[in-house]
């Protein structure tokens, strides 16, 4: 099971509120929400490993060289990710309750966590559970070799399973083309235009026709007569979003071969540091939430006592 920690933890945030905090007043909400839907998701679905998959860059040097509006809209003042004053102090707190846990975190200089997630799913010998809030992350399922999403579509409870079947059913696509659907589409959320004038049903009768985007573009390079669903107006805006269809695709893919080290992710049996997990627990009032994650891993009752 890869979590897309980030994804995660700002829905957590905005979805537990803001009034659950330590006992000296600092909210703690996207922590306990955190460790309740990781202490949620293993007892549903009881993966044999475990690793909280990191954004050590949000916003990677070599997609804003590719496409300067990429998640540009997200930037704060200083340069960093804008994210809510009551959130930024928990990140740290989740940082060190995971080590004391003994939870993997991985994350890769100049990379997101989508980067992490697709390395590691694809090194994997067995199925995989990615679990975000992130559309992006769809192009990852693969049925043949047991790589689904469970989705987080609304708050910190509501999992939706994709796999390929659900993304044929949702978008009308073939189930591993969704890179190429949201090139096409593009994606406001992440700063991503889109081809002008080509919605969800055109790109996904495009992708569904001619199977990929280099496809699309061999084909509109050689129509003379057009003809559903490369129609005039369709060739018109493909040819006029050239330069944004070379660009886009290196933003929407999810690298797969990035340098990481071996990651075990074995669910650990106790704490990697009890003492400092039950530190941790009295300070931020998190003992309730760590006693769900450790009843789901399999901990002693009186490991944090």
């Amino acid at each position: 099971m890869l979590l897309d920690a980030a994804s995660l933890y700002f829905r957590a945030f905005y979805g537990v509120p803001t009034s659950v905090t330590s006992p000296d007043g600092r909210p703690v909400n996207a922590v306990r929400g955190f460790l309740d839907m990781t202490a949620r998701l293993l007892t549903a679905h009881g993966p044999d490993r475990l690793v909280a998959c990191w954004d050590d860059d949000w916003r990677p040097a070599f997609r804003v060289a590719a496409l300067p509006s990429y998640k540009a809209h997200r930037l704060s003042p200083d340069g960093g990710e804008e994210t809510p004053d009551e959130l930024g102090p928990q990140v740290p707190v989740l940082v060190e309750v995971l080590a004391a846990a003994g939870i993997a975190r991985v994350g890769a200089p100049g990379y997101e966590a989508d980067d992490v997630i697709g390395t590691l799913a694809t090194r994997a010998r067995g199925p995989v559970d990615v679990v975000t809030g992130d559309r992006d992350l769809f192009q990852l399922v693969d049925d043949a070799r047991g790589v689904r999403v469970l989705y987080t579509a609304r708050g910190i409870t509501d999992i939706e399973v994709v796999d390929e079947a659900a993304v044929t059913a949702r978008y009308g696509i073939p189930g591993r083309a969704y890179a190429d659907f949201a090139v096409l589409r593009g994606d406001p959320s992440d700063g991503l235009p889109g081809v002008a004038g080509i919605g969800a049903k055109t790109a996904a009768a495009l992708v569904s026709e001619f199977g990929d985007l280099a496809g699309i573009r061999a084909a509109a390079a050689r129509t003379a007569v057009p003809r559903p669903p490369l129609t005039a107006a369709v060739l018109k805006r493909l040819h006029a979003g050239a330069e944004y269809l070379d660009a886009a695709p290196v933003v929407v893919a999810v690298a797969r071969g990035i340098d990481l080290p071996a990651v075990e992710g074995t669910l650990p049996r106790r704490p990697a540091d009890a003492a400092a997990l039950a530190a941790l627990a009295e300070r931020h009032g998190i003992g309730s939430s760590l006693g769900r994650l450790g009843a789901a891993l399999g901990w002693p009752a009186d490991v944090l006592d």
